[in-house]
């Protein structure tokens, strides 16, 4: 494949012409290659639900400090995942990046075969999902400067939704996949349910092994590093005197920390707080709608010229659907629960597409260099949600006995953030007009 040389998209003859399509190419591999990152981020969201099922003996603060883990790492790995694109080439570390998911995927399916495996085995096991987690960051950082200013709300939408639908998919794909004796009988024996049927549960890891290595694959010989979008991290680093790479910051961890982090915990607290219902394989229906509605939200601010007002809106959505998850959990309505959970992943869904079309508008003209860096390091931040509401609705299970308390926090914080975004962005009179 020839190497590019020149990149204008913002010059409609050259995007028309020769643009578009290598754009699209990059976008696309992009997207798969974040999906299975995704998937190994949250591989322990479902597969610690069934490991005292198979003999191990965990706390459930133990279980959901395994969902967390590797959103601790993995936000933490963002802050410096996002600026390996401007330092060694989209290309270079999108097959860098990918092939290291192939560390945890193979340790974890032998580590979950004996139930004598120390936790400690498990936590680092945890923490080397967050490998996966940290290449959204750096996977923005280099999508962005493919296209031109009109479409990235578009385009980063649907980068970011349809690589987001890695979480729905390691959920919806494990309950089923675990209980398939051939795969399971070729990467190792079989475990036993108390009811004294057959489970592998290390198919849930293995899987996705072959899916990795084609991956990888495809971006070494499939993607381009673009010229001209090579920068220093002393340049990048600018963006930490940007007051507005902070409010942008707080604003994502709202939406796409609310997403990541149900999505972790949501598997989880369906068991602890209906247990009855035996629903838990239902986890995935969250984070499909949150990510497949995404590039929705991207492309409303586009058509409507405002990614700041979408915002506002939303986040009204959010805060109305989690009194609804509260008043339904203290009724002890199941359906009513999950409905209100689903509007509530609808709705980050909607702000995570919403919010990152306000980053180009901000950081604009002279400023423009530093959109990408500034959409990586935000998406490190919000991260760190995947760590925190788990940990947060454990603490609040454990001291109350209800996740009541920590849904009032979060309630709190959206609260917060529809001050923030009417007051920096969607009134009349607001600094920046996005």
């Amino acid at each position: 494949m020839a190497r590019i040389t020149t990149w204008n998209p913002e010059n409609s003859h050259f995007w028309n012409t020769e643009g578009k399509k290598h754009a699209n190419r990059n976008l696309w591999i992009s997207v798969f290659a974040l999906m299975l990152s995704f998937i190994v981020w949250q591989i322990w969201s479902v597969t610690a639900v069934r490991l005292n099922d198979v003999g191990f003996n965990l706390t459930e603060s133990q279980l959901f400090t395994l969902a967390a883990l590797p959103g601790l790492v993995g936000a933490t790995l963002r802050i410096f995942f996002t600026f390996m694109p401007g330092i060694v080439g989209g290309r270079n570390w999108t097959v860098i990046s990918t092939s290291v998911l192939l560390i945890p995927t193979i340790g974890i399916g032998i580590a979950v075969q004996n139930p004598d495996t120390s936790f400690v085995t498990l936590a680092i096991l945890a923490a080397l999902c967050g490998l996966g987690g940290g290449n959204f960051s750096s996977s923005m950082a280099n999508i962005s400067p493919f296209f031109p200013k009109k479409e990235k709300g578009t385009a980063n939408g649907i980068n970011a939704g349809l690589g987001n639908l890695g979480v729905s998919v390691v959920q919806f794909v494990t309950p089923i996949i675990i209980f398939v004796p051939w795969l399971g009988m070729l990467v190792g024996g079989a475990q036993t349910l108390p009811d004294g049927s057959e489970i592998f549960i290390q198919n849930a890891a293995f899987i996705w092994v072959i899916p990795i290595i084609i991956m990888v694959i495809l971006a070494f010989f499939g993607m381009d590093n673009l010229p001209g979008t090579k920068q220093s991290f002393k340049e990048q680093a600018d963006i930490f005197k940007e007051k507005h790479m902070w409010i942008m910051a707080w604003l994502y961890t709202m939406c796409f920390g609310s997403f990541i982090g149900y999505a972790a915990a949501f598997p989880l607290l369906i068991k602890s707080e209906f247990p009855e219902a035996g629903a838990a394989g239902l986890a995935f229906l969250g984070p499909l709608i949150g990510a497949a509605i995404r590039p929705l939200g991207g492309w409303i601010s586009d058509k409507l010229g405002s990614g700041a007002l979408v915002t506002f809106w939303d986040t009204i959505l959010m805060m109305v659907s989690t009194i609804s998850v509260i008043y339904f959990l203290n009724a002890e309505n199941f359906i009513g629960f999950l409905i209100s959970f689903l509007v509530l992943f609808f709705a980050t869904g909607i702000a995570n597409g919403s919010t990152f079309r306000m980053v180009p508008f901000i950081f604009t003209d002279a400023k423009a260099r530093l959109a990408a860096p500034v959409l990586g390091f935000i998406a490190a931040i919000a991260a760190y949600g995947a760590f925190l509401i788990p940990k947060i609705f454990g603490w609040s299970i454990n001291a109350t006995g209800s996740a009541n308390l920590a849904l009032y926090l979060f309630l709190g914080y959206y609260l917060i953030s529809l001050v923030i975004c009417w007051y920096f962005y969607s009134r009349k009179n607001a600094e920046v007009k996005c």
